[in-house]
């Protein structure tokens, strides 16, 4: 399979290299030229397979022509190892519970794989030099990854996060680590993180000198494993006979897992449609209504981990639908909800179900609940496990939520990160430094 960038103007790449380098030589995003449908035995039959058949099914569709099929599976049920993803019900609608993995973040699997795949593909360069990761987080990216890669070898991570603007459990998530993670604390925004990751691909004398990569969702070994989720959510739906008229919500910031189920879409996942949920920072949703994507500076909410002003998974949804508005709003619809309004769900939800909303999960559910048509039946993604914004869930629906152990045991450990600023030229000076 050969990936092209989004951009356009950057060289065919294969899969190894779309993997190992992340980023386009054009600033584009990887996207694989051909995406392939499933059988409809699949489908048929995907209601009684496990979360790691279903998945390896998928996988091999995804980059079955660029991986060793028995290792493709063992990384897919290394990746898995995990408790699977559980459907529950709210009221009207259904919850995808998306945080199972070792930080309780949807992410995990996506963080999971790519390390594996990565390793895989290192194993074969034909020098020993380090392998560089840089990922930008506005919460559950860098804890995923930095988990998903500790200790693997012949890899080093940089987690770049805006400095009070991730949630204390989700900051000790990747600071109290250490090994080969090195958290940096940026004093800006996530897109300030972002825009730093960016430009240190597009350095020639970085990249001379350092091999780099990204785990963010720029990066296909990270955004398209998380179809798994939509497959599986779709065959648990068929489980309980109620797989038709099926719509998915989710809770959007830099958009690569609503991009991921779109990808599993056009592998003929039955969905009928999707709605993509965001916080204040609803570019995407203004983008819907006007047909103008305009990026503005983010703005911090309840919902940090969706604070993206400029995602960068725009980009794919567009190519995916040939630049088309009318192609894109076919399938996809918005909604878009300020902190008063997620408090306000969270307590409503919590007080009429029991059910406990994390903020980002809040908004999917919202939107799912005042977007279902007659006939259709729905699921929205819960992302992460609400203790891991603890202080505002405890201080919105005046509760105690329980920490779980896995999150406990981060909580014990020692703040390392190192300050920095937002300009690339200080970055750059301290990665030259390494």
């Amino acid at each position: 399979m050969k990936y092209y960038s989004t951009n356009g103007q950057a060289p065919l790449a294969t899969l190894e290299k779309a993997v190992v380098k992340g980023l386009a030589e054009d600033r584009g995003l990887y996207m694989p030229q051909t995406i392939k449908p499933l059988p409809r035995e699949f489908f048929e039959q995907c209601d009684r397979m496990t979360f790691q058949e279903v998945a390896c099914a998928v996988a091999d569709s995804f980059f079955g022509e660029d991986v060793d099929a028995d290792a493709l599976h063992r990384i897919v049920c290394d990746t898995l190892s995990f408790d699977c993803p559980v459907v529950r019900v709210t009221d009207r609608t259904y919850s995808l519970e998306l945080f199972h993995g070792p930080t309780l973040a949807f992410k995990d699997v996506g963080a999971r794989f790519m390390a594996r795949l990565l390793q895989y593909f290192i194993k074969d360069l034909k020098d020993s030099k380090e392998v560089n990761v840089l990922v930008a987080t506005s919460g559950d990216t860098g804890s995923a990854v930095a988990n998903g890669f500790l200790g693997v070898e012949g890899i080093r991570v940089y987690v770049l996060y805006p400095k009070g603007k991730v949630s204390p459990i989700q900051e000790c998530q990747f600071t109290t680590l250490g090994r080969n993670i090195t958290a940096i604390e940026v004093d800006g925004v996530f897109d300030d993180c972002q825009a730093l990751v960016k430009s240190a691909f597009m350095d020639a004398e970085l990249n001379a000198r350092m091999r780099l990569t990204s785990a963010n969702s720029i990066n296909v070994a990270r955004f398209l494993p998380q179809a798994f989720y939509y497959f599986w959510a779709y065959a648990q739906m068929k489980r309980l006979g109620l797989e038709q008229q099926l719509v998915c919500c989710v809770p959007s910031g830099n958009f690569g897992n609503i991009c991921a189920a779109l990808f599993g879409h056009r592998m003929g996942l039955p969905i009928k449609r999707f709605i993509a949920a965001n916080n204040a920072n609803d570019v995407f949703f203004q983008f819907l209504q006007t047909a103008q994507y305009c990026p503005r500076p983010s703005v911090q909410t309840l919902a940090n981990a969706m604070d993206v002003g400029d995602p960068s998974n725009f980009a794919r949804i567009w190519d995916l639908y040939g630049k088309s508005h009318e192609a894109v709003t076919a399938l996809i619809s918005g909604a878009t909800y300020k902190d008063e309004d997620i408090a306000r769900i969270m307590q409503e939800c919590y007080r009429d179900t029991g059910y406990t909303l994390d903020p980002h999960g809040a908004c999917g559910y919202q939107a799912l609940k005042e977007g279902l048509r007659e006939g259709e039946t729905g699921f929205f993604c819960e992302t992460a496990h609400p203790a891991k914004f603890k202080e505002k869930v405890d201080a919105i629906l005046s509760a105690d939520i329980a920490i779980p152990e896995r999150l406990q045991a981060f909580m014990k450990g020692e703040k390392q990160s190192v300050p920095m600023s937002k300009q690339f030229a200080d970055f750059k000076q301290y990665l030259m430094s390494r």
